[in-house]
């Protein structure tokens, strides 16, 4: 199969989140966070790659607010090193063309931009992949289950108490039993789990705020609520040592979405770090980097429960890793309300389907495409642009 095409395109879609207001201040360094109440659009990195057979795969890069870099990434060096390429259509075929890829760009770092772009390119591949076998992408991973849990991962409502609670059990209401905070504050988690009743799994990712010592007093604190895990608690993430020290105070600790590579994600196994490893599937590499991390969990016995804070083709391409994980792994989504859907999937429910087309089983409505792109350019064999 060879690369004849490779449209790379910015989205910007509108949303609310049931906020107290459409817009709430944060700090400048929040606005880049997905979860910020500075946002009221959220941006996606779409790529769709054409073979030499009319196959059309789609990826998703990594990174929101950053995605003006990892564009310029695909729509240069990038996606210049991919068009044209010829690659068997099988598992290993995408695997070979990914690690000529990986040795090329690898003066460029283990994450990043460039990172990001490989990451879209590697599952539009997988998707053009499963297409050719003529099967769905869970099937051809040798996924048991085709029907997945999933957890609403809310934003952030500034820690405001009552605002938590409420949209923590409007969620609860809408049949979510996993939920996700964005908070940083111990009232407001305390908040929401109060709130909830006993069945409700309660997860919060705080985003790297503090010093260890101030992540481990957090974690003695916040022993009592049961938390299922305590997402990112340390400045600066790869500190693999303060990581091992809070999850040392006995609440379980989650990273990895911030790994450096499949390597970074030895590494955090190693030191002990994590009670729970999540692969980013826009960030580390694509669907072949993520299986590489979670042979590596196996090898470890961590648990793998993948970071998906996405609403295009990489939060398709994680619900199909997470069909191939144990049975109580969910999806992560983020719980938020759109407009109207990119595609009809994106409207959630507790439980997903996946649908046994071939391939990824991504495809965005066009004229939603149209309406909100940002940015568009095509690499094509007669490099043309449009």
């Amino acid at each position: 199969m060879k690369i004849t095409d490779i449209e790379v395109m910015r989205l910007a879609m509108p949303f609310t989140s049931g906020r107290s207001s459409d817009r709430q201040k944060g700090s400048a360094e929040d606005a880049y966070n997905a979860a910020s109440p500075e946002l009221t659009r959220m941006e996606t990195l779409l790529v769709r790659l054409t073979a030499d057979n009319g196959l059309q795969g789609w990826g998703e890069g990594f990174g929101h607010l950053s995605n003006p870099v990892t564009f310029a990434a695909l729509e240069g060096p990038v996606g210049r090193f991919f068009l044209g390429q010829t690659f068997a259509d099988t598992p290993e075929g995408v695997g070979q063309l990914m690690d000529r890829a990986q040795r090329a760009f690898h003066a460029f770092g283990r994450s990043g931009p460039v990172q990001f772009a490989l990451s879209a390119l590697d599952i539009a591949l997988w998707d053009l992949c499963a297409q050719a076998a003529g099967m769905p992408l869970w099937q051809l991973l040798g996924a048991p289950r085709r029907e997945i849990g999933v957890y609403a991962s809310l934003v952030s409502y500034g820690n405001d108490p009552a605002q938590v609670a409420a949209h923590a059990m409007r969620a609860y209401g809408q049949g979510f039993r996993s939920i996700k905070l964005h908070e940083t504050e111990y009232r407001a988690i305390a908040a929401a789990r109060d709130a909830l009743p006993a069945d409700a799994r309660l997860m919060v990712d705080v985003n790297c705020p503090w010093t260890v010592e101030e992540a481990c007093r957090q974690a003695r604190s916040l022993n009592e609520l049961g938390l299922a895990w305590l997402e990112e608690p340390v400045w600066p993430p790869d500190d693999l040592a303060g990581l091992a020290a809070v999850k040392a105070c006995g609440t379980p600790v989650a990273a990895g979405e911030n790994a450096q590579g499949v390597e970074g994600f030895r590494q955090l196994f190693e030191a002990g770090a994590v009670s729970v490893a999540q692969p980013s599937v826009a960030k580390i590499g694509g669907i072949s980097a993520a299986l590489e991390v979670y042979r590596l969990a196996q090898q470890y016995r961590v648990k793998v429960v993948p970071h998906c804070f996405y609403y295009g083709a990489a939060l398709m391409a994680t619900a199909h890793l997470v069909a191939t994980l144990p049975e109580d792994v969910a999806l992560e989504v983020p719980y938020l309300q759109w407009p109207e859907p990119l595609y009809a999937e994106l409207d959630f429910q507790p439980r997903l389907r996946l649908a046994d087309t071939p391939g990824l089983g991504f495809r965005p409505a066009e004229d939603i495409l149209r309406r909100y792109r940002i940015a568009h350019r095509t690499l094509s064999s007669e490099m043309t642009s449009c």
